[in-house]
């Protein structure tokens, strides 16, 4: 994938993000979202240093790891409107996004509940000999859960080819990544585990897939887990009711003045990999694009009240 396509999956991140806010704005969309805007430059960074065949986990704020992955935005649309055609069929809603034969093992209503799942996937490539990875998203509050050291260490004494991505986007909700912990870097835990850990610029996209692509190949040529902690920052809310009360406007305006997709698009225009303000058409096309598939979704028919149980376990 070329660069400007990368920044292309950026721009339809962004877009759908924040048309999935304009909708909860409008009471369109039931249940609950939580908003990759801003984060953008570290689900294309990392996902795009994987091959064919490799998988990841998501986390609940999922939106963007699924369309960088690939998968359908229709079906996506789809599903956060509820309609029979969406990835669950309309029952699941924005945490519950999958596609295990594309291998997106899903989003996650659970903080860190996808861990033991990446290292499960992991397993299963090194049981089979193949030359595979497991990448596991999850954001910087998920590494005061338990399940994070039972991960972490589990991949490390096995040797599991998985990548620990941390999106450290400064909030556990409202709790400040300042008074959370009392390090410096959060990847710096990785030590403990025999396993190198790094800390990245989360909001460039080159450092971001620099940096996975290294920790994706040692993993894949049977080197073992990395721990990579991408600085990154949420422009909106946990949730879309978050009122924001924790941080100030000032804060965030800050962090928007480095916005991973305008420095990227502003990088490529130095490249002259675009034209000047060429990125501006791009992001037209790309609200376009996710415009057309929440109006393509809302003619969709809604699941069937006798299939409420289908899909179950039991």
């Amino acid at each position: 994938m070329n660069h400007k396509e990368l920044l292309e999956k950026m721009l339809l991140i962004r877009a759908f993000d924040e048309k999935v806010n304009e909708l909860y704005a409008e009471g369109k969309v039931h249940g609950t979202a939580h908003f990759y805007v801003g984060q953008e430059a570290v689900a294309v960074g990392v996902i795009s240093a994987l091959r064919e065949g490799d998988v990841i986990t998501s986390t609940h704020r999922g939106h963007g790891h699924a369309i960088a992955f690939g998968l359908d935005i229709d079906r996506m649309a789809a599903e956060l409107l509820g309609k029979a055609s969406g990835y669950c069929h309309g029952k699941g809603g924005s945490m519950h996004i999958a596609d295990v034969k594309a291998g997106m093992l899903g989003a996650n209503g659970i903080v860190g509940g996808s861990m033991g799942i990446a290292c499960g996937a992991g397993w299963a490539f090194r049981r089979r000999g193949e030359e595979k990875v497991a990448v596991c998203f999850f954001g910087d509050g998920a590494v005061q859960e338990g399940i994070f050291n039972e991960a972490l260490n589990l991949a490390a004494i096995w040797d599991l080819p998985v990548v620990f991505v941390c999106e450290n986007n400064q909030y556990a909700m409202s709790k400040s990544v300042k008074t959370a912990f009392d390090t410096d870097t959060l990847s710096g835990r990785a030590s403990g585990y025999g396993m190198p850990g790094v800390t990245v610029d989360g909001m460039s996209l080159l450092e971001v897939h620099e940096v996975a692509s290294e920790a994706a190949e040692l993993a894949r040529r049977g080197g073992g887990p990395t721990l990579i902690e991408a600085i990154t920052y949420r422009y909106l809310g946990h949730s879309k009711s978050d009122a924001n009360l924790y941080r100030t406007r000032e804060e965030i305006q800050q962090w928007r003045k480095r916005d991973p997709i305008a420095h990227f698009a502003s990088e490529l225009e130095k490249r002259g990999e675009l034209q000047k303000d060429e990125w501006r058409e791009l992001e037209h096309a790309a609200r376009e694009r996710i415009e057309e598939a929440f109006e393509k979704a809302s003619e969709q028919p809604e699941p069937e009240p006798e299939s409420a149980l289908e899909d179950v376990y039991a």
